[in-house]
C-alpha cells in the first residue's frame, strides 16, 4: 500500500499553531484525491493539546513527547524524531507549514532522509504522478508548478494559502515512542524575547490596514493605525515602507513578509508590485486609495479611490467613528 500523507502540527506556546491547521486541511484534501491515509504528528515536550487539536483535523495524531523541546531550539530535535519515524513508518508525502520553525525543520528533516523538497507551496493538487506543487518564484514575477521525482518527498506550505477547515468527525491520539538518540547538537534557549504587537495578530485578523512608500513616513502610519484601530484590524506595510524605517519588519505583507487572507484588505498609498500582490491577493475584498489612477492595485482591486490618502483618510475614520457611536 502507498506510504501515509503527513501533516507535522507545529507547536507554539503549548498549543497548535495555525499554519498546522492549514496544513492538516490540505493534507486531508490530498489523501482524499489520491486515496492514502492522512496522519499528523506532533513532536513537543507536551504535546497532548496540540495533539488534541490537530485531531480535529485529521484521523489519526501521532503524539510524541521530547523533553528537550522544552529547553532547546526545537526545530533540529523535531526533525531528528520525524527521521526516525520516518524510518519506521515509511510515509510517502510530508507536509510543513513555511513558517521559521517549520522551514528549519523541513531543511534538517532534507538532510537526514535524503528526501527532496519543494518549498513555499501556493497551493498543491494531486496528479497521476503525484502532488503538483505550485510555487511563485522570482519575487513573486513567475508562478511554476513542480512533481516531486522521487516516490517520497517533503513540502513546506506558505501561511494563508490553504482555508482551515476541521473534519466531519474528532480523530484519534496515539501517545508514541521513539527513542532513537539525539545524534545532533542541541541549542539551548538562554533567553526568550516577545515583540508587544497589535492585539489581533495580522496573519489572523479579518481587517487589515496596510500602508505603504505613498504615506511618506513614519507619521503617515498614524493614519493606518488610526484607521486600524476604528475597523478593529491590524496594521500591515510594504517592503518599501519597512526598509525606509517607518514601521517594524513584523508588519511587513509580501514575497519577503506575511501572507494574510482578511475578509477586507485596506491599502493606503501602495502601488501594487507584485512582491506586495502576493502577500494579499487573497484577501475576500480589497479596496485601495490611491492618487495614482494608474497604480497597478487598481487594476485588482474590488474598488479603487482615486485621491490623496491624507483627505480620504482622516474623512474615512470620521465616517466609521460617527457611524460606530
Amino acid at each position: 500500500m502507498a506510504g501515509a500523507i503527513w501533516a507535522i502540527g507545529e507547536v507554539a506556546d503549548g498549543a497548535l499553531a495555525r499554519i498546522s491547521t492549514e496544513a492538516a486541511t490540505l493534507a486531508r484534501a490530498l489523501g482524499s484525491a489520491s486515496g492514502r491515509v492522512v496522519e499528523g504528528v506532533v513532536v513537543d515536550a507536551q504535546p497532548s493539546a496540540a495533539a488534541d487539536e490537530l485531531a480535529r483535523y485529521l484521523p489519526r495524531v501521532l503524539a510524541i513527547s521530547e523533553p528537550a523541546t522544552s529547553t532547546h531550539a526545537p526545530a533540529t530535535i523535531v526533525a531528528e524524531r520525524l527521521a526516525a519515524l520516518v524510518e519506521r513508518e515509511r510515509p510517502s508525502l510530508i507536509l510543513i507549514g513555511a513558517g521559521p520553525e517549520g522551514r528549519d525543520t523541513a531543511g534538517v528533516l532534507m538532510a537526514l532522509t535524503g528526501w527532496p523538497v519543494l518549498v513555499n507551496a501556493v497551493g498543491v493538487t494531486w496528479a497521476d504522478d503525484g502532488p503538483a506543487v505550485d510555487m511563485s518564484i522570482f519575487g513573486g514575477k513567475l508562478s511554476t508548478t513542480s512533481v516531486l521525482a522521487a516516490d517520497a518527498g517533503i513540502v513546506t506550505i506558505r501561511p494563508n494559502v490553504v482555508t482551515a477547515e476541521p473534519a466531519a468527525s474528532r480523530g484519534s491520539v496515539e501517545p508514541t515512542i521513539v527513542d532513537a538518540p539525539l545524534r545532533l547538537p542541541l541549542i539551548p534557549v538562554r533567553e526568550r524575547l516577545s515583540e508587544a504587537g497589535a492585539a489581533v495578530a495580522i496573519e489572523e485578523a479579518k481587517i487589515v490596514v496596510a500602508g505603504g512608500r505613498g504615506v511618506g513616513g513614519p507619521e503617515g502610519f498614524r493614519l493606518v493605525e488610526e484607521l486600524a484601530e476604528v475597523l478593529g484590524g491590524a496594521v500591515g506595510a510594504t517592503r518599501a515602507a519597512v526598509d525606509s524605517g517607518w514601521i517594524n519588519y513584523a508588519n511587513q505583507i509580501g514575497q519577503t513578509g506575511k501572507i494574510v487572507k482578511p475578509q477586507l484588505y485596506l491599502a493606503l498609498g501602495i502601488s501594487g508590485a507584485i512582491q506586495h500582490k502576493v502577500g494579499m491577493q487573497t484577501a475576500e475584498t480589497i479596496v485601495a486609495i490611491n492618487r495614482d489612477p494608474d497604480a497597478p492595485i487598481c487594476d485588482f482591486a474590488d474598488l479603487a479611490v482615486i485621491g490623496d490618502l491624507f483627505e480620504v483618510g482622516p474623512a474615512l475614520v470620521a465616517a466609521l467613528r460617527e457611524q460606530t457611536g
